[in-house]
């Protein structure tokens, strides 16, 4: 049997479960704005860094250096502190994670791109594709399929970044973890900040799994992965 004090620590944090769930709610939506953002803007920066030239190839090539050179935390301040892109927390957080997972996205899309052999192009080419059409006809829906481990990597770095919202104040779960043990309620530091890592890990497996699920559902038959 626990000794009195720990039996009502965790009593305070099952009483307080509602909190946390809320927050886990705010976590669970924040990862998938940001993957949805940064699939919106990875996914074409990829294919321009790989079928691209000129200018565009390289502001590109450019903006993907600076973003993954840079600090998530710093992003993030800069965004909510020094730019004030919008009053929002959830939305200046969705704004820093997704531009960052954008940069890390376009070079998976962009390995995956060019896994897809370059005869298959030839080929689509031949049977009188132009070159855009054959591009997504023949190239992007093998590249996608591809792209789902290193995808499934970059969704499990973001669900995890999502704590770095904690700067700006956000009602994610981490942030009410820390609120409720710094409300002087209780002392159930430890107790609090177990269970949200046993939240962060149930949601990180549930998505390694699911998108296992998917890699093997669409993984292409007779193909290499990459």
């Amino acid at each position: 049997m626990l000794p009195l004090p720990l039996q009502s620590d965790w009593a305070f944090v099952v009483e307080n479960l509602d909190l946390l769930i809320a927050g886990t709610g705010v976590t669970v939506a924040l990862t998938a704005a940001s993957i949805l953002l940064g699939f919106l803007l990875g996914f074409p920066a990829g294919a321009v860094e790989v079928y691209g030239r000129g200018p565009l190839k390289r502001a590109v090539e450019t903006a993907g250096v600076v973003l993954r050179g840079t600090p998530l935390l710093v992003i993030i301040i800069l965004l909510f502190f020094g730019l004030s892109v919008s009053r929002s927390a959830f939305v200046t957080a969705t704004i820093a994670l997704g531009l960052r997972s954008a940069a890390y996205q376009s070079q998976i899309f962009r390995g995956a791109l060019q896994s897809v052999d370059e005869g298959q192009l030839e080929a689509a080419r031949a049977v009188g594709m132009g070159r855009l059409q054959a591009i997504r006809s023949v190239v992007v829906p093998q590249a996608l399929r591809r792209s789902v481990p290193g995808f499934q990597n970059e969704f499990t770095i973001v669900l995890k970044d999502t704590s770095i919202a904690i700067v700006i104040g956000l009602g994610e779960l981490l942030t009410v973890g820390q609120n409720l043990y710094q409300g002087g309620q209780s002392t159930a530091a430890l107790e609090i900040f177990l269970t949200v890592s046993l939240i962060y890990f149930v949601l990180t497996f549930v998505t390694n799994r699911s998108l296992d699920y998917a890699d093997d559902r669409f993984s292409i038959p007779g193909g290499e992965r990459t």
